[in-house]
């Protein structure tokens, strides 16, 4: 799927405005990208190290200062819905406001960090992540919004900032107990590089990502995630429970605090079985994510496969949220020559995989795994060839 340029998206979103909003001055066009994380998966509220890097895929947005109090939001994803109005006196989140949520959620948290949005505006996005993929589009509309925030009315906040902002505004005005991973990454991303992040305490480097006539090819299950956040609030339940157990044994501070060794010693603590495969897992994938980023500085590109591999398999048995379509393009990509490794990301039950292929393989790939998971599944899995870019940015 051939992605436009960024100049072409950007025309694109600027002409729509005008057609939307009418013709004016000081309209300015911005891009936040989407993420995907190679792995660490379930790790970042386990106090543990994830390994995200950010996308050339994204969501555009343009935007205008208006005189009043008013916020008028217009998606060209939903563009049957029209301009949906609201103002800066209404930050409070409804179920009727569907997605301008997310903007208005961080607007709301801007305004609770004591930085005063002076005047409305108009906004209109366009984005290019599929949507429920589990690529963080609502991330992403979060770091846009607060970088045109900051933009337009000079705020003193750095790109970390605009992270924390997103992420408190997805926990208490959306509702929604992610951790930091998805809004870090696309506010501090950077062209070639993935972010080796400890979500403990927010240290992190950046680690380039040299994949020798190798790409990275997301697939999309298009199964939309519905189950995903019930089950994905109990799962971080179950670790906390898991967590509390072993404290009475050891001083830790998370998960993320032990080594599997230490684990295997500890782990008679926790009173239920399905909790210690929780936590296993929460212990286990921290340690591959630490021996995934030195393999890659290595240059041991087959090892940060194999590591991903194992990454699914956990993901699967133990921590349990892949579910039949995940698992069908994993296994399928495994068989194919030339996959050096495959695993889901994200969330879980539904959404994505990210596999890291051979470039003269890629199309048989596509072929062979999209011919499978149709057989199976009964409908067509999408596929992205992607590049690694930069955080968020004025067009």
């Amino acid at each position: 799927m051939a992605e436009k340029t960024a100049a072409e998206m950007k025309e694109k979103i600027l002409a729509k405005f005008a057609e939307v909003f009418g013709e004016g001055e000081g309209t300015k066009a911005y891009f936040a990208p989407g993420r995907v994380n190679m792995i660490g998966e379930h790790t970042d509220y386990n106090g543990g190290h994830v390994f995200p890097c950010a996308l050339t895929i994204g969501t555009y947005g343009a935007a205008r200062k208006r005189e009043d109090r008013k916020l008028r939001f217009y998606s060209m994803n939903f563009g049957h819905l029209g301009i949906i109005e609201s103002s800066l006196d209404e930050l409070e989140p409804a179920k009727k406001s569907g997605w301008t949520n997310y903007p208005k959620g961080v607007m709301w948290a801007f305004e609770k960090r004591g930085f005063e949005i002076p005047c409305g505006m108009d906004l209109m996005l366009n984005g290019n992540i599929p949507n429920g993929s589990g690529l963080s589009s609502s991330a992403s509309v979060e770091v846009l919004t607060g970088f045109i925030l900051r933009d337009f009315f000079g705020f003193d906040v750095t790109n970390q900032d605009l992270a924390l902002i997103g992420q408190y505004s997805e926990n208490n005005f959306n509702g929604v107990n992610c951790g930091i991973m998805d809004q870090f990454a696309i506010a501090m991303g950077k062209e070639g590089q993935a972010i080796f992040l400890d979500t403990a305490d927010l240290s992190f480097e950046y680690a380039p990502i040299k994949l020798e006539n190798a790409k990275i090819v997301i697939s999309c299950s298009n199964k939309k995630r519905g189950l995903g956040d019930s089950k994905y609030n109990e799962r971080r339940s179950e670790c906390e429970t898991a967590l509390a157990e072993i404290q009475k044994v050891v001083g830790i501070n998370s998960l993320g605090d032990l080594n599997e060794e230490q684990f295997e010693m500890y782990k008679s603590a926790i009173k239920d079985e399905v909790r210690v495969k929780r936590a296993k897992h929460a212990v286990y994938e921290n340690q591959r994510t630490v021996k995934a980023v030195e393999a890659l500085k290595n240059n041991d590109v087959e090892l940060f496969g194999k590591l991903m591999n194992e990454s699914h398999i956990s993901l699967q048995y133990d921590y349990e949220v892949t579910g039949i379509e995940l698992d069908t393009l994993v296994e399928e990509a495994w068989k194919v020559d030339g996959v050096i490794g495959s695993r889901m990301t994200g969330a879980g039950f539904g959404g994505c995989t990210v596999s890291i292929v051979k470039t003269d393989a890629i199309d048989s790939f596509i072929d062979k795994v999209g011919k499978a998971y149709k057989d199976k599944i009964g409908y067509a899995a999408d596929f992205y060839v992607v590049e690694i870019g930069d955080g968020p940015t004025v067009l």
